[in-house]
């Protein structure tokens, strides 16, 4: 699954806090699931919760969630698209730890489809298919982001 490690590339680059302590972003992935068809080949596709964990986060949660939108709209844009996955595709938690830390929690629906073709001799060739991208949601290029008139996190968008 590549999606987790893509996700986590973003957060940590675009967030000032993560790019110190990486180790206070957490992941793992809970209620897998292997998706295929009747259909003759072996595709399929892995759906799952993926679980993002900031531990001790003592900044605005606009930082995380800005950049994780951004994420969301290349890379699973029907959590914003569909009106079902809209209301349940992205949830949080935060557990309050004092006036100026939290342990925030946000869970993702993911999916990703794996692309199964039979080659020359039988060989198995395996690719993860890009996510389709309908139309651009975001011009590519370099996005930043201000809090009360600070620079407070840049990240790049790739062009679709």
């Amino acid at each position: 699954m590549k999606k987790p490690d893509s996700l986590r590339d973003m957060l940590v680059s675009s967030c000032p806090d993560l790019r110190i302590n990486p180790e206070r972003l957490i992941m793992f992935i809970d209620d897998g699931r292997l998706v295929s068809t009747a259909a003759q080949g072996l595709s399929f596709e892995y759906a799952y919760t993926l679980h993002i964990v900031l531990t001790d986060f003592a900044n605005d949660p606009d930082l995380i969630m800005v950049p994780l939108l951004a994420w969301v709209a290349v890379n699973q844009v029907e959590l914003l698209d569909n009106d079902k996955l809209r209301e349940t595709g992205i949830t949080f938690e935060a557990d309050l730890l004092d006036n100026a830390k939290v342990d925030l929690g946000i869970k993702l629906k993911l999916t990703e489809r794996v692309v199964v073709r039979v080659k020359d001799g039988g060989v198995l060739a395996m690719e993860h298919a890009d996510e389709p991208q309908v139309e651009a949601r975001l011009a590519s290029g370099r996005w930043e982001l201000y809090l009360r008139d600070e620079l407070v996190a840049t990240w790049e968008v790739a062009a679709a």
